[in-house]
């Protein structure tokens, strides 16, 4: 798993939708879709439950987004070290 994909999942989540973090991200909607999708299969769960006009956290995925958001906060905190 590549710290891009945690970045796709966390923005989608904290933007609550495809499309802002794509923008946010400066890509594609269906690039973030199939990483995020792409991220549950590897996974084998489902980290999002996604309806035509919003996305809520599964149980699973509220526990991944915390992990996801305290790794890329150290992973940040390491750059800053530097």
């Amino acid at each position: 798993m590549e710290l891009s994909t945690l970045q796709a999942f966390v923005k989608v989540v904290q933007t609550g939708s495809f499309t802002r973090a794509a923008d946010a991200l400066n890509t594609q909607k269906a690039h973030v879709s199939r990483v995020v999708t792409q991220l549950e299969r590897e996974l084998g769960v489902r980290l999002l439950e996604r309806t035509t006009r919003s996305l809520s956290l599964t149980e699973i995925g509220r526990e991944f987004f915390e992990r996801a958001v305290g790794i890329l906060s150290s992973v940040d905190d390491a750059h800053r070290a530097v």
